[in-house]
């Protein structure tokens, strides 16, 4: 059984609370970091890690701390991105519930690293007991002289403040995340500038994912070179894996990044239930083009799946049977996206509309030849053209559907 980072202390009933997460070797990373190292050394280790981001883009962590302009004289943010409104993604929902000090520990390593003093945690509204699981540890480690001023008595001083969002998916992309928590509605901005240099209260910003950063503190503890044996070259260490559907043990599983999707699915989460066979695989989230079953003995990497046209994504796996009709996946896939479109850019707004209004006639028997053709045009015309990537993240996944599965859509159509 390969080595965990994550998740290998999840069995113990309160590890949320700092003692036992100190019993257990918590917040030595950050004693080591600010004691032992130098803030270019952690990027430099982080670089190294080839820790790439978990939220889904899977930019180099380390690449893009370095962006952030060091001879700015303005304040520096850093966001940490706990929106999780992909769906089918459940896995920071486990961290932040089982372990928040341990994101609060890899915010600290990397805030340090960036010259950082202030902290952001944007966490989605409905994690009502979820954002007060991490209040909590956040006051704990203030208590602890984890935050504050002169942390160890090193110097440096850091707050983080825990943000609760309202619920919208398009809070996801880091500048509409960073629009709303300037009290703003939820807007991507146009890039460049991007945030690096000009991002929350117009000042350098650092943005990662709730994983990215729970990683941190192992890299700095054990090592790059420790953390990179555990998964790729170019995308090191374990990655928490979701899975939902008709499995026999749904639920999350970290393993080594490369774990095959096949190995993930048959192994992992047993297979699928009795009686069921597999019709289709969306491995990174509902925004994820759908893979057949014969595409399933794939690397779960960020390379290996755009190889193939898909995407790791958030790494959520959902598995669809073939007792599911697929127009009721692609209805759910439409319905969604033409819900949370925040509507500025004109293509998605339209489009996603459009599309779901089709797959509407569709499942009440009112198809008509061609709707799978008018799908593809309608989400290509989405796909690259708006201000941000959940343009992208609605029209491919519709893309995928129509075109991979069209016969099924065209044994809906009406008769006559």
């Amino acid at each position: 059984m390969a080595e965990k980072i994550l998740t290998k202390h999840f069995d113990l009933a309160n590890l949320y609370e700092i003692e036992t997460y100190l019993e257990q070797g918590g917040y030595r990373a950050v004693t080591k970091a600010l004691k032992q190292m130098t803030p270019a050394g952690i990027m430099d280790e982080v670089k190294k890690a080839s820790l790439r981001g978990r939220g889904g883009a899977g930019f180099p962590a380390g690449l893009k701390w370095s962006f952030v302009p060091q001879t700015s004289d303005k304040p520096k943010y850093l966001c940490v991105n706990a929106d999780e409104g992909e769906p089918g993604t459940f896995k920071d929902r486990y961290i932040l519930t089982h372990n928040p000090h341990l994101l609060i520990e890899g915010t600290i390593i990397a805030s340090f690293s960036v010259g950082i003093h202030s902290a952001y945690v944007y966490i989605r509204g409905e994690y009502e007991t979820v954002a007060q699981r991490l209040e909590h540890a956040v006051v704990e480690a203030a208590e602890k002289g984890y935050l504050g001023k002169n942390i160890l008595g090193s110097g440096f001083d850091l707050d983080i403040f825990v943000h609760r969002g309202a619920g919208a998916y398009i809070c996801g992309e880091e500048t509409a995340l960073l629009e709303s928590l300037e009290g703003r509605r939820a807007y991507p901005r146009l890039k460049p500038p991007f945030p690096a240099s000009v991002g929350l209260f117009q000042c350098p910003t650092v943005i990662n994912n709730v994983e990215t950063l729970a990683n941190i503190p192992a890299i700095i503890e054990k090592g790059a070179s420790w953390f990179l044996d555990k998964g790729l070259p170019r995308d090191g260490g374990t990655r928490i894996f979701g899975v939902s559907g008709p499995v026999v043990r749904p639920g999350i599983y970290e393993l080594p990044v490369g774990t095959s999707l096949r190995e993930i699915i048959e192994i992992h989460a047993g297979g699928l239930k009795p009686g069921k066979k597999l019709k289709a695989v969306i491995p990174g989230g509902m925004s994820a083009p759908i893979l057949k079953p014969d595409e399933i003995d794939i690397k779960m990497d960020f390379d290996s799946l755009a190889g193939i046209g898909s995407m790791l994504g958030s790494a959520a796996i959902i598995v669809i049977d073939e007792d599911t009709p697929i127009l009721d996946v692609l209805e759910k896939v439409a319905k969604f996206y033409a819900h949370e479109s925040c509507g500025q850019c004109t293509p998605c707004r339209i489009g996603t509309s459009w599309i779901y209004k089709i797959v509407k006639r569709m499942s009440s028997g009112q198809g008509e030849k061609g709707d799978a053709e008018e799908l593809v045009r309608l989400a290509s015309n989405i796909k690259g053209k708006t201000l941000c990537p959940m343009g992208d993240a609605a029209s491919m996944p519709v893309l995928s559907l129509a075109q991979k599965f069209k016969n099924d859509l065209e044994s809906c159509l009406k008769e006559g």
